[in-house]
């Protein structure tokens, strides 16, 4: 605004070139009204520099605005009413005149009611530029939108510990232990049923005991539990062929193996928090590639994985030989797999790519039944040569991702698979 106001001094006198007299300090007050019939003033001279030597005059006339002037009450009222009160005549209102020295085309000192086009234009151009800005800055803040996975608690942390520590519901001891990393729900259950987790100094057998990791003290093969729960984490793996989708510490070809990289630089990211178990949201087959989530979130992985989320899986399967019409009927069809008929959602041939030389089909469905596509498949009389799966719900696998890798997912991608981020109390 300062610079558009500084482009404008070229077209507008400043009053640091006019010589103005003492008794025309008049013309510097903004709040007078004028009229050209009843007060006269000294001559304002203005000059400058770029214009000839010769001074410019203009002959300017002030009104001095009317008195205000007492008004006698009328007799008849002042029976009425024994104690009027005075009352005053204010004028009717003058129309402000605020004159403006501008210099007009040919460059001579003109005088005039309006301030310049110019200023005008510019005043208003500056104001819709800094109106935009505000308004991608606020976008910026608050992005898109949706919540964002960086966004602040909902509460302070004085209120969130108030809570824990009056109001938190006990859990089931096998639920804490799995939730704090220690082992699977399974896993958890046969250390609890060992006699290897002690609550509050006493070996505790039963599962389903409820405990509070705020309040009470859990040992674990002498090991204490740390009150503080791990973070919550998601992730989409593009699984290679070879890998099988177990936790299990004792398989070197697990995909949770591919995650060694990550727990390197734990403890520095994240100090005083306790690891999280990582698992797989359902399964692929050794040969299969593709798509997978990995998570921590037992009860995020539990609505995916059941099926009543209904959630669409797609797969790219290349196969040997020729498709024709009668394949792609017999797979829409379905097929008997263990006892119970399934169908996908959709089958269709993919185009012939140059760099591609198998003949791939995209097989959808919706059940993820153990070997579903294969079975459909095979049931159709086609030999299958790879698969992989692309798509699960509305997350779709990054093109840019190569095997072995992966990537955090944040609060739109769970959106899509039907989920929202957990985050601890």
């Amino acid at each position: 605004m300062a610079a558009t106001l500084a482009s404008m001094a070229t077209a507008c006198v400043p009053f640091s070139s006019l010589s103005i007299s003492s008794s025309s300090a008049i013309f510097l007050n903004p709040t007078l009204t004028f009229k050209t019939h009843l007060l006269r003033i000294p001559l304002i001279r203005a000059s400058s520099s770029i214009s000839p030597p010769s001074k410019v005059e203009f002959n300017i006339t002030f009104g001095a605005p009317k008195k205000e002037t007492l008004k006698t009450p009328n007799p008849e009222q002042t029976l009425k009413n024994p104690n009027p009160k005075e009352t005053l005549e204010k004028p009717n209102p003058v129309p402000l005149f605020i004159p403006w020295i501008v210099r007009d085309e040919n460059g001579n000192l003109k005088l005039q009611s309006t301030p310049p086009a110019r200023l005008i234009h510019a005043m208003a151009e500056a104001k819709t530029t800094a109106s935009t800005t505000g308004k991608k800055k606020k976008k910026k803040e608050g992005l898109g939108n949706g919540v964002s996975v960086s966004s602040p608690p909902k509460h302070s942390k004085a209120a969130r510990r108030f809570y824990n520590e009056n109001f938190r519901e006990a859990q089931r001891l096998s639920k804490v232990l799995a939730s704090a990393g220690v082992a699977s729900r399974r896993s958890s259950e046969e250390l609890i049923f060992d006699g290897c987790v002690t609550v509050n100094g006493s070996v505790c057998k039963l599962p389903q005991t409820r405990v509070d990791l705020i309040k009470d003290i859990i040992y674990v093969n002498g090991n204490r539990l740390s009150k503080k729960l791990p973070p919550k984490l998601y992730f989409a793996l593009n699984k290679p062929k070879g890998y099988i989708c177990s936790s299990g510490d004792k398989e070197s070809k697990s995909v949770i193996s591919l995650f060694d990289e990550y727990w390197k630089s734990w403890n520095r990211i994240n100090p005083g928090l306790p690891k999280p178990r990582l698992f797989t949201v359902g399964r692929l087959d050794v040969a299969t590639i593709g798509l997978i989530i990995v998570t921590n979130d037992g009860d995020f992985a539990q609505r995916l994985a059941h099926p009543s989320s209904k959630l669409s899986k797609e797969y790219i399967a290349a196969v040997d030989g020729s498709v024709n019409r009668r394949h792609l009927i017999a797979i829409s069809e379905g097929a008997l797999i263990d006892g119970v008929h399934c169908a996908p959602d959709s089958v269709e041939l993919l185009p012939v790519q140059p760099d591609v030389s198998k003949p791939r089909l995209r097989i959808v469905v919706h059940e993820g039944r153990n070997h579903e596509v294969r079975e459909l498949v095979k049931n159709a009389g086609l030999q299958l040569h790879s698969l992989k799966r692309v798509r699960i719900g509305g997350f779709r696998l990054p093109s840019d991702l190569g095997l072995g890798k992966y990537v955090e997912l944040k609060q739109a991608d769970l959106k899509t698979l039907g989920g929202t981020i957990q985050r601890n109390a």
